[in-house]
């Protein structure tokens, strides 16, 4: 399998793009902030030779692939008598790269939680260069880290710079250069990387002030609808999709239910709603409407002699006009099924119950160029049963992650996790995923930042195996060369209602986990039990930078199990619903998490934003009230049944000018940010984020 990072012998996919608006701004602005302070390079300017090589030294050159290439020492410099220069004449695949010298000589030191301001003069008669940055860890050895910037054409020396992200915990130095992945020549010289300024670490907080856990509050509105569907539309309200709301009295009356929401006055609008939506899917299209397919055709038998139906009808719901507009219909029925946007905007649905109630092994694809679900011969298909709402996220190499989470019964055959070629129709098994026939209602997220291209997957059950869910966490780095599973850290116990703590392996099904926009990831609610008794209540803060949780975060006052979902809102609250106990009742309750950020202070507000229509590989400016340490895009929450493979955080490497002005530089991969609307949040050094403003990436 062709994974797409190795260690210095893989190119990084995933790119960002100073762009021509960020050259010019260095003209226009000055010179940006830290480039006075001490350059932690040896040999910069690229003058020192090596006396053996002839290479400067703390230099080498690096790359690997089907290519001819020719590394030269030129006197066509920026500064002083030598630059490098590195052509490329034939490309099959592959890339080549000067970098750094790997040593303790050369490669310079760095601090956790510091920032650095990487900046080189560059000539390049091609597009396909990009910095890139690996990092030392101290356990694991050198490794990839990033890639910060792609560099526009220019025929005469430029200068690009860029701001990496806070140093991650157990890395101690960093390399990095210019890589080129095309036919041209690349010419480099004069180096720098400067310490951008230290972050304020957060000091130890072992209180249980919300400044600390953060705080609940129950809404004195409660939902209209059995909602067991949102959708947080780019207009800040919350579609809630409820279909029949697993109440037959209301299917067979055909009373089917859908409500917006708007957080910040507590009122719903009732939507009407033309077919039982009832565990349907759903996914966001590029242009902000809500694509929603298939549902409840029937409800099982109360023999279990036949199981739901799925319906093959499909709906566009339009929150310009709150209402909902019919397209073709699928190939086949779908109850339960996935929803994974592509970056080209196109999705891709699989999985669920058929019309006849079996296993839908139907693959099914939106074309969002034709406005419409494909032909059987177009559609492509691997005839496989993917189970009810397999977790499908997109990689950024174009390919799908079954993460292994899903709903009722067992792990599908072989290791429980596996990857999906949609184009080439392969399906490759992934190792290590722990009790794969006990992820029942885990809930899987691709960790912040998207570009690590990291997965957690997060509890699970099967009551017909086991009688309690269990507190397993297993993590995937999908950049390895043969990415695998390895056991993250227990879930952390809560309690239940009488107060009675949890012990031992006792863990969570029906659990939620919500990005965040300071960069971790809430964990809420759940229960014990797969047969919706027992609610756990606790919940934690996972961070991705040191794999840990935080436990004791405040707690949901109301239980959560089936049919709950916990969504992030602009103003970087989470909102929580449902809650669908085995005596067939269902709590319209609505709680609001607070979480500790909120109570640290004043919040940096993003002052301006000229452009909201983004395009892959630019610089795009704005400025804020204050220093910021960090930007990021959070794609809004479209989740049901702890299920939200599209949920993700893209980061915007900085570059920093004076008077707090900032270009925030957008990958040029929309595998990495598909198309569509995200929240655009700043976090200044006190981990505090902002509230959200609204940004279009790509597509229509």
């Amino acid at each position: 399998m062709a994974w797409p990072y190795r260690h210095r012998t893989r190119r990084a996919r995933v790119r960002v793009v100073l762009g021509v608006s960020g050259a010019l701004a260095l003209a226009a602005l000055g010179t940006p902030m830290a480039v006075a302070d001490v350059n932690l390079l040896k040999n910069p300017g690229l003058e020192i030779l090596d006396g053996t090589t002839g290479f400067p030294q703390c230099w080498e050159k690096s790359g690997y692939g089907d290519n001819d290439h020719t590394f030269t020492v030129t006197g066509t410099a920026h500064g002083g008598s030598r630059a490098l220069d590195l052509t490329i004449t034939r490309l099959a695949g592959g890339d080549r790269k000067a970098m750094m010298t790997e040593n303790p000589d050369c490669a310079p030191p760095v601090t956790e939680g510091h920032q650095y301001d990487l900046s080189v003069w560059y000539t390049t008669s091609q597009p396909n260069t990009v910095i890139t940055v690996f990092r030392h860890d101290t356990t694991a050895g050198w490794q990839w880290w990033t890639d910060l910037a792609a560099l526009p054409v220019t025929g005469t020396f430029q200068r690009a710079l860029v701001r990496t992200p806070p140093v991650p915990p157990g890395t101690d130095r960093l390399t990095w250069g210019v890589t080129n992945y095309g036919v041209g020549t690349l010419v480099t010289d004069d180096y720098a990387m400067v310490d951008a300024a230290a972050l304020v670490p957060d000091p130890p907080c072992t209180g249980i002030g919300p400044e600390c856990v953060g705080q609940w509050q129950i809404r004195p509105e409660q939902s209209p609808a059995r909602a067991m569907h949102a959708v947080l539309l780019r207009t800040g309200k919350v579609l809630l999709i409820a279909g029949s709301g697993n109440d037959t009295d209301l299917f067979q009356a055909g009373d089917f239910k859908t409500s917006i929401y708007d957080p910040v006055t507590g009122t719903f609008t009732d939507v009407p709603t033309p077919a039982d939506f009832f565990c349907a899917g759903h996914v966001q299209l590029a242009d902000g409407r809500v694509l929603v397919m298939g549902g409840n055709k029937d409800y099982a038998a109360p023999d279990g002699t036949v199981g739901y139906k799925g319906l093959k009808v499909s709906y566009i719901f339009d929150p310009a006009t709150n209402s909902y507009t019919r397209t073709n219909d699928m190939l086949a029925g779908h109850w339960y099924p996935s929803a994974t946007i592509m970056g080209n905007g196109d999705v891709i649905s699989l999985g669920g119950l058929a019309e006849d109630s079996s296993g839908t092994v139907v693959n099914e694809h939106f074309s969002a160029a034709q406005g419409q679900w494909l032909p059987m011969g177009q559609a492509k298909q691997a005839w496989s049963f993917w189970g009810l709402y397999p977790a499908m996220i997109l990689l950024q190499d174009g390919r799908l992650f079954y993460t292994g989470s899903h709903v009722f019964g067992v792990g599908l055959p072989g290791t429980g996790a596996s990857v999906y070629d949609y184009d080439a129709g392969t399906i490759t098994d992934v190792p290590g995923l722990r009790r794969k026939d006990e992820r029942d209602q885990s809930m899987s997220v691709l960790l912040p930042p998207a570009q690590d291209q990291k997965v957690l997957t997060v509890g699970g059950g099967n009551h017909t195996i086991s009688p309690s869910a269990h507190r397993l966490t297993d993590l995937i780095d999908l950049k390895q060369p043969t990415p695998a599973y390895v056991p993250g850290p227990d879930l952390p116990h809560g309690h239940y209602a009488d107060g009675t703590p949890q012990t031992g392996a006792e863990g969570k099904v029906y659990l939620s986990t919500v990005i965040l926009p300071d960069g971790k990831v809430f964990e809420t609610g759940g229960a014990l039990h797969t047969y919706r008794e027992t609610p756990v209540f606790g919940a934690s803060m996972y961070d991705p930078a040191t794999n840990s949780f935080t436990p004791g975060m405040a707690t949901d006052p109301v239980p959560r199990t089936y049919h709950s979902s916990a969504v992030l809102l602009p103003d970087g609250r989470v909102m929580t619903f449902g809650n669908n106990p085995g005596d067939g009742s269902f709590d319209l309750r609505i709680s609001m998490y607070s979480p500790p950020y909120l109570f640290r202070g004043p919040r940096p507000v993003i002052v301006s934003i000229p452009n909201t229509h983004w395009t892959y590989g630019t610089a795009q400016r704005i400025v804020t009230d204050g220093p910021i340490v960090k930007a990021s895009l959070i794609r809004p929450a479209a989740v049901t049944h702890s299920s939200d493979p599209n949920q993700r955080y893209v980061d915007l490497p900085l570059t920093v000018f004076p008077d707090n002005v900032i270009d925030l530089n957008l990958t040029t991969n929309p595998n990495i940010a598909p198309p569509g609307w995200y929240m655009l949040t700043v976090v200044d050094a006190a981990g505090v984020p902002s509230a959200a403003s609204w940004v279009h990436v790509g597509g229509a």
